[in-house]
């Protein structure tokens, strides 16, 4: 499993030789400007809910791949008015896809898009493949639902917001890698506005002092699973 950092909360995933997009918010992030967002590949895009910082570039690479959005049922109803091609989900859902299973859990956050039409409820993705178990957080604050995840499998990666303000800052990140039984962090949604800047030394510092490993990536650079 690869897994690319685009930048904001956006993450670019390999499996099993399909392309995921997740959240794409590239082309309004002057951070991201070397990403052109005409040349990534997606089989499928997932969204975590509906706020302009997640789902900016979601019709364009939709309309360049014929990626098949994966949403809330309010999210993919109102792509698919618009013709795209959709997967509707909703919280404790799973589906097993060609690359693996992916199941929608809670977050605790807001969802509208731009033009204030409701969003439907925000959540985040459970994905397993290629043997490998990972889970995106989306914007959430910490919920005591994170320690639902472990119940049903072990996680080799969560990636956690921790640019604080709009979501859990790094204190509570650290919090919700205990939650969720995973001392292996790709941290994101920070360092894109001025409310969710932080200090990269500072938070490796406070994941390192708790026995974790918090990676912050590169925009383009990826990982690998």
């Amino acid at each position: 499993m690869k897994i690319t950092f685009y930048g904001h909360a956006s993450l670019g995933i390999e499996v099993n030789g399909v392309k995921i997009i997740v959240d794409p918010f590239i082309s309004a992030n002057e951070n991201a400007s070397h990403i052109n967002i005409d040349e990534l590949q997606a089989d499928y895009i997932l969204l975590t809910h509906a706020h302009q910082d997640h789902i900016l570039d979601a019709e364009k690479i939709a309309q360049n791949t014929n990626a098949v959005i994966v949403s809330n049922f309010e999210i993919t109803n109102y792509y698919e008015q618009k013709g795209f091609e959709v997967h509707p989900m909703n919280h404790g859902g799973s589906w097993d896809f060609e690359f693996g299973i992916v199941k929608y859990v809670q977050a605790i956050h807001t969802s509208s898009f731009p033009d204030g039409s409701y969003g439907g409820q925000p959540g985040g993705f459970v994905i397993e493949g290629e043997h490998k178990n990972i889970y995106i957080a989306g914007d959430t604050a910490l919920t005591m639902d994170m320690k639902l995840i472990p119940l049903h499998l072990k996680l080799d990666l969560a990636v956690l917001p921790i640019g604080d303000n709009f979501t859990m800052g790094v204190d509570d990140a650290i919090i919700a890698s205990d939650f969720v039984e995973c001392d292996k962090i790709l941290g994101y949604h920070y360092d894109t506005f001025g409310y969710i800047e932080i200090d990269h030394e500072e938070a490796k510092r406070k994941f390192f002092d708790k026995g974790k490993d918090l990676m912050l990536l590169e925009i383009g650079e990826s990982i690998e699973l």
